[in-house]
């Protein structure tokens, strides 16, 4: 009979648990690590003010009343000129690709109108595909330019100006007018979905050979590592596949996502997300000894990989340093694909970064898979 209870029995099963713990460094990594990088990422990368966002100015004559509201608006925090000397072609084909947020356009005969005294009119065009991301820079816009023209006029002509025309700031939500959430999260969550299913479920793939006892007989067999990656991955593709499928034609029928792009450029982005997603996954199962282990890996990559896409949060709010961080995950590349296609009707040209970065993930997660396929058990 087992006898009552032992307060020895219990230290000898408390340090059992705690060299189990330790031993298991993933999950001991995990519970320090993610907490740690929840506070840092919320903390320190995520900001639903986005500020310092870039912006092209369109101004064929700019004269001091155009350089005083360029100033001005610069001096709000929310706009940054990166192409202060744009033509029209220009900032539409960088506001295409997502290079700049806002185009400014300053009429020809801004200066004129204003000395006249008539009521002159300032044009701001914003990228609205995510609206989260206008909606500050826009709500200060009228009162901040007007203010600095009426400054730049001088303190004599200010009531004059005032009483016969005012500035007139013309404000253009390009491609998302009415400020639709679904647009912007609805094709979004097509690259989440497939990033969590994909990697998780090719991230088993190896693992779950290592656990079942079956991986001799896969290593007994005349193939090589290329072949064996390609039949654990292919059949997750047609997956994959299928629920992209699914996921367009509820974001056509319930959500009214338009696709304003050709359909085949979109598709064709998506084979290539999809095809480093799961060798993602294959690579991760490379490291991983159990299916356990492959879950908690793929989790470190989910979280900064969804905080730091811009799927979650505006992309341009974001530090320098968090932008970079953004760089190496392929959501963040796939969201500005599939973003830039169904919503601004972007051509192949305008989407070529992203179809390069997805191109060399593709090519780095199978280079990967297959320096670190073991031949042997040990």
């Amino acid at each position: 009979m087992r006898a009552g209870f032992s307060q020895g029995r219990l230290w000898a099963l408390l340090a059992k648990e705690t060299i189990q713990m330790r031993r298991d460094r993933v999950t001991f990594a995990m519970m320090l690590g993610v907490p740690l990088m929840l506070l840092v990422l919320f903390g320190f990368a995520i900001n639903t003010d986005p500020k310092h966002l870039s912006a092209a100015l369109v101004a064929p004559t700019q004269d001091r009343y155009s350089r005083a509201i360029v100033t001005a608006l610069e001096m709000t925090g929310y706009y940054r000129f990166e192409y202060p000397h744009a033509t029209r072609s220009e900032a539409d084909a960088l506001m295409a690709r997502g290079a700049v947020a806002f185009i400014v356009t300053i009429p020809s005969d801004f200066g004129a109108r204003v000395e006249r005294g008539d009521a002159p009119r300032l044009l701001i065009e914003a990228d609205a595909t995510d609206p989260a991301v206008a909606s500050g820079a826009i709500s200060t816009l009228g009162t901040v330019a007007a203010e600095a023209l009426l400054h730049e006029q001088g303190a004599e002509a200010q009531a004059t100006r005032a009483a016969r025309g005012r500035l007139q700031v013309i404000v253009h939500r390009r491609y998302n007018p009415e400020g639709i959430t679904q647009y912007n999260i609805v094709p979004g969550l097509l690259g989440v979905i497939l990033q969590m299913t994909m990697v998780m479920m090719t991230s088993i793939a190896l693992t779950r050979e290592l656990e079942r006892g079956t991986m001799e007989n896969l290593l007994a067999m005349p193939a090589t590592p290329l072949e064996i990656m390609l039949g654990k991955v292919l059949p997750y593709f047609g997956v994959g596949a299928m629920q992209v499928l699914v996921i367009l034609l509820a974001a056509k029928a319930l959500f009214g996502v338009p696709f304003v792009g050709p359909l085949g450029l979109i598709l064709v982005g998506v084979l290539l997300f999809v095809l480093a997603m799961v060798l993602l996954g294959y690579t991760i199962s490379t490291f991983a000894r159990t299916q356990m282990q492959a879950m908690q890996l793929t989790f470190f990559f989910f979280l900064p990989s969804i905080l730091l896409s811009g799927f979650m949060f505006p992309f341009g709010g974001m530090p320098g340093w968090a932008q970079l961080l953004g760089e190496v995950f392929p959501l963040t590349h796939f969201l500005r694909l599939v973003r830039g296609v169904m919503l601004k009707g972007a051509d192949a040209a305008a989407v070529t970064a992203p179809f390069v970065a997805l191109g060399a993930f593709v090519l780095a997660y199978a280079l990967v898979a297959l320096l670190r396929f073991r031949r042997t058990l040990d």
